[in-house]
């Protein structure tokens, strides 16, 4: 039988081995609760500093990325700012934010564009208005000079009339940047005569020279007629108003393997290459224009090449350098826009110049030159013994006594060369008998065309429709001869 000492002990070793176990139980729950408490705060941390970072990354956002993704639709040389944490780029939150900037920079570019096109919608329909009113005005002026002989005074109305011009060759060009039709029906013209009737609606016509190198005859289809006018103009206005004043703008009129190109050499400043590359973007046509993309005043000479280019394919190209120094403009004209007019019976313009081409009827044109005409008498025989030296041909010159049969008119612009120059009592003769509109008129004209004013815009012809507007440079042509 166990004592009751033996009992005892025992149990109080069983109570302590109870307490022990126990003990260590409290300390391994306290020290997991510890970890967990560490746990726990480092996780609120972390969720405190994310709940920043996101809330930064937010600011960040509305403040930098989301104004200058805007800008950018307008002015893409804008630089956007990435994320304020690059350790977010290809993460959920990262990603969301982008498609934010580009969900704002689409609605950004519809809204732009629609808000774009009702500002050229009221413009299209004031400057319709305008051109209206300047036609009216014009019909009134011409009016006026063919009511009156007096020579001030007509001078005067060739002035008025001049200026006339020029507001509505602008109202126009607004007008095509805007999406209107060019507005003028024209029948098929001399190529030449619509290049000096551009040239004839500028102020410094004066300073432009024109050398014709075409083919007699080379003529536009109808509906070419026009915009090759405005793209000319366009240009030379460019061409005036970035060079100096005491220097020439050359236009060349030469003919190419797919048709002809006009040339145009200022002797200006010239562009810097960014320059460059948004102008030959501008007249390719090929971007959407929008009035807020050409500045403020908008400059919208360039813009309607564009939409010229774009709608009766032609082509202009701005990305050259003169020989002066400047900025060479060419415009190509395609075979498919070309035609042929008979200058026997429709010649160009008096004062058009004349062309350099010396392939006439007395000697048939080479297989491969511009200017062979069917039907052609033969050469005399002095055009077929070439004068050799060291072997090599040389070309003769011919003479007039060669040339065939002219029309009456361009007899008489001939003949006339070696009159000597007007006195101003018969400058203003012949400006009266050209408000007239009697053939004295149009003798003057074709006098006035011969007597070295070739490189002016080209002369009145006599065309009753309003739309024609390639006759208003000798109005500047007599209006200088009445003041010489």
């Amino acid at each position: 039988m166990m004592e009751l000492p033996d009992l005892v002990a025992g149990g109080l070793a069983a109570g302590t081995l109870s307490a022990l176990a126990l003990g260590g139980g409290l300390l391994r729950l306290r020290r997991q609760q510890t970890r967990q408490r560490a746990e726990i705060a480092a996780l609120r941390t972390q969720l405190e500093g994310s709940a920043r970072a996101f809330t930064a990354e937010v600011e960040h956002l509305a403040g930098r990325r989301v104004p200058a993704a805007a800008r950018q639709v307008a002015h893409p040389h804008v630089s956007e700012p990435g994320p304020l944490q690059p350790l977010t780029t290809g993460t959920p939150l990262g990603i969301a934010l982008e498609n934010v900037v580009s969900a704002l920079q689409s609605e950004v570019a519809a809204q732009r564009t629609r808000v774009d096109a009702a500002a050229q919608a009221g413009m299209r329909g004031a400057t319709r208005e305008i051109q209206a009113a300047l036609y009216r005005l014009q019909d009134a002026l011409r009016g006026l000079q063919q009511r009156y002989d007096e020579p001030e005074l007509a001078q005067t109305l060739f002035r008025l009339d001049h200026e006339n011009e020029q507001s509505l060759r602008r109202a126009q060009v607004t007008a095509v940047v805007c999406g209107a039709w060019v507005g003028l029906a024209r029948e098929e013209s001399h190529l030449v005569d619509a290049v000096t009737g551009g040239q004839a609606r500028l102020a410094g016509y004066h300073r432009v020279q024109v050398h014709n190198h075409l083919e007699t005859g080379t003529a536009l289809v109808s509906h070419a007629v026009e915009p090759v006018a405005i793209i000319v103009a366009e240009l030379l206005d460019n061409a005036l108003r970035h060079s100096a004043p005491d220097t020439d703008v050359v236009v060349s009129l030469e003919h190419v393997h797919h048709g002809v190109c006009v040339t145009i050499d200022d002797a200006g400043l010239g562009m810097t290459r960014d320059e460059r590359d948004r102008a030959q973007r501008l007249v390719a046509g090929d971007d959407l224009i929008l009035l807020t993309d050409l500045g403020d005043p908008p400059r919208m000479g360039l813009a309607a090449i564009g939409r010229l280019t774009r709608q009766f394919d032609l082509g202009v190209d701005v990305s050259s350098a003169s020989p002066y120094g400047g900025v060479r403009a060419v415009l190509r004209v395609d075979s498919h826009l070309l035609s042929r007019l008979d200058p026997a019976d429709r010649p160009p313009a008096a004062s058009a110049p004349r062309t350099t081409r010396r392939v006439t009827a007395d000697r048939p044109a080479p297989s491969h030159a511009y200017g062979t005409e069917s039907g052609v008498p033969e050469a005399a025989p002095g055009h077929h013994e070439p004068s050799d030296t060291d072997g090599l041909p040389q070309r003769r010159r011919r003479t007039r006594a060669a040339a065939p049969e002219e029309s009456p008119a361009r007899r008489a612009a001939h003949t006339t060369t070696h009159r000597p120059a007007r006195r101003p009592e018969e400058a203003a003769a012949a400006l009266g008998a050209l408000q007239s509109g009697t053939a004295a008129a149009r003798a003057a004209a074709d006098y006035a065309g011969a007597d070295g004013h070739g490189d002016t815009p080209a002369a009145r012809t006599g065309e009753t429709d309003h739309t024609d507007h390639t006759d208003h440079t000798d109005h500047t042509d007599i209006e200088g001869e009445a003041a010489r």
